[in-house]
């Protein structure tokens, strides 16, 4: 069964993200070291949010971890299943830390409500732990993998389960920015705005840190991840270039992700917007590819507007 998007209560499964098992006496300080929010926060039954960054400040991972015993266990999407095991590993060279893949050993669920198992948490339902992945605070269930059917079935009795197509819906709707669309190699997590989720500025020294600093000082970034909204309700796609619209026809940034709305009757996008165009109320066209079928309708008018939608 499916829930849609709105329900109150429902579940995601999301075992397929990359996990992994951070162990040995130096693992909290080696990786403080690598993500840009501070690992203390973290416990058994609450999840972290963090980047992995370069040099550079800019993304290697988008990451949640939490406490299990004395290793950690972090989570990242399904493509950074090879890249963020080799990105940590490069750094470890003389600390008491082991990284172990751990994908296929568990299974995970999000539940966008507290769960209340009808019949009660059970042994196979492993661990649960508050984590805001969405706009609200929702709950992770970690189990092995061996029980994950079980667990599929029973989440989807008690809340109903929302499908991929849904879950995209609803990310764009409360605009929070996904691995390969709105984060890649280029991104620096301040311009995705993730600064408030996912950034401690108290916490140390960690990779990229200067970069991150020195931005806050300056209170600038050249882009920023906005909301767009279609003014004549034709679909935008993933890719197009924004462009001011003037005669003059500046580049103002690209659009990374799209849908429709239903729940505020638009076609709706998200993108990255260059400082100077992302003021809120700020008119765009969005430039169609070259073979595309919406290229009949010629530039389409965007308006940048607030994020979240809704």
């Amino acid at each position: 069964m499916t829930q849609h998007c709105q329900a109150k209560q429902a579940a995601l499964d999301l075992s397929g993200r990359a996990k992994f098992r951070i162990s040995g006496t130096d693992r909290l300080r080696f990786l403080n070291g690598q993500i840009t929010n501070d690992l203390r926060k973290a416990s058994e039954t609450a999840a972290l949010e963090a980047c992995v960054l370069n040099a550079k400040g800019k993304m290697n991972a988008h990451i949640f971890a939490s406490v299990l015993g004395e290793c950690f266990l972090i989570d990242a999407a399904p493509e950074l299943r090879e890249v963020l095991r080799a990105r940590l590993e490069r750094y470890v060279i003389a600390d008491d830390v082991q990284i172990e893949e751990a994908t296929d050993q568990f299974s995970l669920f999000h539940v966008l409500s507290e769960p209340r198992m009808h019949s009660g948490p059970t042994p196979q339902y492993g661990r649960i732990v508050s984590v805001r992945r969405f706009a609200e605070p929702g709950w992770d269930i970690w189990t092995d993998a061996a029980h994950q059917d079980a667990v599929l079935e029973e989440l989807s009795s008690a809340f109903g389960l929302v499908d991929s197509a849904a879950a995209e819906v609803m990310r764009i709707e409360q605009g929070i920015p996904r691995w390969g669309c709105e984060l890649t190699g280029e991104i620096i997590p301040i311009e995705a705005n993730l600064e408030k989720r996912t950034i401690d500025y108290e916490k140390g020294c960690y990779i990229g840190q200067e970069v991150i600093s020195r931005m806050k000082m300056s209170g600038q970034t050249n882009k920023r991840l906005c909301g767009l909204i279609s003014l004549d309700d034709i679909p935008l796609q993933s890719g197009m270039k924004l462009v001011a619209a003037s005669a003059a026809a500046k580049e103002a940034g690209w659009i990374t992700s799209v849908t429709r709305s239903e729940r505020i009757g638009k076609e709706v996008a998200l993108g990255y917007v260059k400082r100077g165009f992302n003021t809120i109320g700020t008119r765009l066209d969005a430039l169609p590819p070259g073979d595309s079928a919406a290229n009949a309708f010629g530039p389409i008018p965007t308006e940048v507007v607030a994020l979240p939608f809704l």
